[in-house]
This record gives C-alpha cells, structure tokens and sequence, in this order.
C-alpha cells in the first residue's frame, strides 16, 4: 500500500503547485476537517449511543477514517489521529462552554474555509481533486502530513 499513498500524494500535488494556493491549503484544509467534524459531532444521536458517553457519530466516522489511513499508511494515520483528537476537544470544548450551537460556529468558518480553496484553485488554474475523485477529500489532509513528516524526517 505504500506505493498507493505515494501515488494519490503525487496526484494530489499534481493541482497543488502554485505557493499561494499550498498556502491556502495549508490554512483551508485543516479547518475544513475541524468543519466536518463538528457536523458529524452535531448529528443527534440514536438511544443507544447515548448510553456510552464518548460513543456518538463522530467517533464511528473518525474510527472509519482511521481505518483508511491505516490501511494507506500507518505513519500518516498517527498524526491524523492526533490531530482528529486536538479537533474532537476543540469540538466538545467549544460545544459545552459557549452559548451558541457548535454546528452554527462550525458552519461559518466552513463557509470561509471553501471560500479560500475555491479562490486558491482559481489562483492555481486548476480544479479541485476531488472533482476528479471524492476520495482526495481524504487525501488532502494526508498531503500536508506528509510535508510536515518529510521536515521531520519521518518517511510516509
């Protein structure tokens, strides 16, 4: 699967080569995935999840997304996770100490958030990747990943 991930990075890179777009991308995406996932956390949730206090849509969405990551690269599912974890806190955080639903919040900056990408594309000259293939929704997020791993010394 290692030949996989470097294949949809490159492809990925492939709509990504202007710095002003990258740039975008690099404050875009992240809140775009905090956005998602603040949707799925504001899903109510059916009797019997509620039963278990950390098990709700979201968990089961991150735990599917781990999973592809996992099975793309390992190394990449770690800092997913741990970035999904730092946006599930900022997520209950935000949902248990302010007065305003955390989906509106959520909905707001996702608007700006797409805003920014859209423009960035339009800088760059090209379509988004997932016009090509919904699947580079996923990648996206991996794609920066590996840029900070690479600085690391981490391989992908």
């Amino acid at each position: 699967m290692a030949r996989r991930i470097h294949a949809l990075l490159d492809e990925y890179g492939e709509s990504h080569q202007d710095p002003t777009n990258k740039a975008v991308h690099w404050v875009c995406v992240p809140v775009i995935v905090w956005t998602v996932m603040v949707f799925v956390y504001s899903i109510p949730q059916p009797g019997f999840m509620a039963q278990f206090g950390w098990l709700n849509w979201l968990t089961v969405v991150l735990a599917l997304s781990l999973l592809y990551y996992v099975i793309l690269s390992p190394t990449l599912a770690v800092g997913f996770a741990l970035y999904a974890g730092l946006c599930y806190w900022l997520t209950v955080t935000l949902d248990a100490s302010t007065g305003i639903p955390v989906w509106q919040i959520g909905a707001m900056v996702f608007v700006l958030a797409w805003v920014g990408q859209f423009w960035g594309h339009k800088v760059e000259g090209k379509k988004p990747s997932f016009f090509k293939d919904v699947q580079f929704l996923l990648i996206g997020p991996a794609w920066l990943l590996s840029f900070l791993y690479k600085r690391m010394g981490i391989p992908v």
